[in-house]
């Protein structure tokens, strides 16, 4: 039988009320995938685009069988933690395509992209040193800084000058530094100023990690942010998913042997955690090998955004991330059901994961999407937007 507290049942229901009255309360809602970028939900069908399945690899029938295939051979499950079970070939494999992906000389996979955030600047950085994140930068990357116990300053998006006068006044104050940023961000799409970040962490002896889960696959030939730009910018950390792009699951750094070395000995989330399963880690390799040979499909998701973008009046987006801003909660709900009426499933992104008063529509373009389902799209969401300009 269940022991229920009547104090905590109070507590999580006066919880629960007040993020219903603001409008900021989640609901878990059962969803099937089938073919392409269709979701079934409730007995209906909708083509989704809140997916982070840029390259529709999550379906694609050879990554479905290396899954297979690896659970075949090497079990459902890993057992245990890596450093107690050592690991199967597959994942040293994994680690080392990764690697020459990013041009490093070594990679350490973790469970799940969060996890690795988690793992990354602790292992690295203690009291007496110091971070700077942008703040839009991914939740799991502040959450790391906060377990660092680093002093922590946040600067302005993007924001050069700020960033620069943050080390210009503090870094002498703190032992080691650490710049972190997403190289495309999630919410918004748009790309860190890599080279000028880089630059001004060599200029003050700053660490830099760059985020890259929605970069890899998709930006600078599938190798992510830092191959967008000319001449490449390589940060020494760059942190990345196999969740997005690469339709499996579990996360990575990409960093010099001796860095990588360090963390497998000092990263809790690596110690303390059972290893990735043999399907997961299977299905990221047949992957790696359709972003690195299918330069069509690397392309194509960025090519659906900027048609939906030149439909509906927005931006030339430079990532298949493309943020619809509405302001408030209310809006963004009403215009996610709105589009889930015609057909299509976008979901409302509300604080605390965007600032307050940014509430929007994230449409994300995978791609196995069709023009059709872009052109119906961009009119759904055109009308919207000449709405909302009439009301405001």
């Amino acid at each position: 039988m269940q022991s229920n507290s009547p104090s905590l049942e109070k507590f999580a229901a006066r919880k629960l009320a007040g993020l219903e009255k603001r409008q900021l309360r989640r609901r878990l809602k059962e969803s099937n995938n089938s073919v392409g970028m269709q979701v079934e939900r409730d007995g209906q069908t909708y083509v989704n685009f809140c997916s982070n399945d840029y390259l529709g690899l999550a379906n694609d029938p050879r990554v479905i069988k290396a899954a297979q295939d690896a659970t075949a051979r090497y079990g459902a499950g890993s057992g245990a933690s890596r450093l107690v079970t050592g690991g199967h070939h597959l994942l040293f494999e994994l680690e080392r395509r990764l690697a020459r992906l990013k041009g490093t000389e070594d990679c350490i996979v973790f469970g799940s992209g969060y996890l690795a955030n988690l793992a990354i600047a602790p292992a690295l950085l203690g009291v007496g040193d110091l971070v700077l994140v942008d703040e839009l930068a991914h939740a799991c990357i502040h959450a790391g800084a906060e377990l660092s116990r680093a002093q922590i300053r946040k600067f302005r998006h993007n924001d050069l000058d700020h960033l620069r006068e943050l080390l210009d006044t503090e870094r002498s104050a703190y032992r080691h530094a650490m710049i972190m940023t997403d190289g495309v961000f999630s919410m918004d799409g748009d790309f860190a100023p890599l080279p000028e970040m880089l630059a001004l962490a060599d200029r003050y002896d700053a660490w830099t990690l760059v985020d890259d889960a929605h970069a890899v696959g998709v930006v600078g030939d599938g190798k992510g942010s830092s191959a967008y730009f000319e001449p490449q910018a390589t940060p020494p950390l760059q942190m990345g998913t196999l969740s997005k792009a690469l339709g499996s699951y579990g996360g990575y750094l990409c960093a010099s042997h001796t860095v990588c070395e360090l963390l497998r000995t000092r990263a809790r989330p690596l110690v303390f955690t059972t290893a990735l399963p043999p399907a997961s880690i299977g299905a990221a390799l047949a992957a790696l090998d359709i972003v690195e040979s299918d330069a069509k499909r690397r392309e194509r998701p960025l090519e659906l955004a900027k048609r939906f973008c030149a439909a509906v009046g927005l931006p030339v987006p430079v990532s298949p991330i493309v943020p619809v801003l509405l302001g408030s909660e209310a809006r963004a709900l009403d215009a996610s059901a709105r589009l889930q009426d015609q057909g299509f499933l976008v979901t409302a992104i509300r604080p605390p994961t965007v600032p307050r008063g940014t509430a929007r529509l994230r449409i994300t373009f995978s791609a196995t999407h069709t023009e059709a389902d872009i052109d119906q799209l961009a009119q759904g969401v055109r009308l919207i937007l000449q709405e909302t300009s009439e009301t405001a």
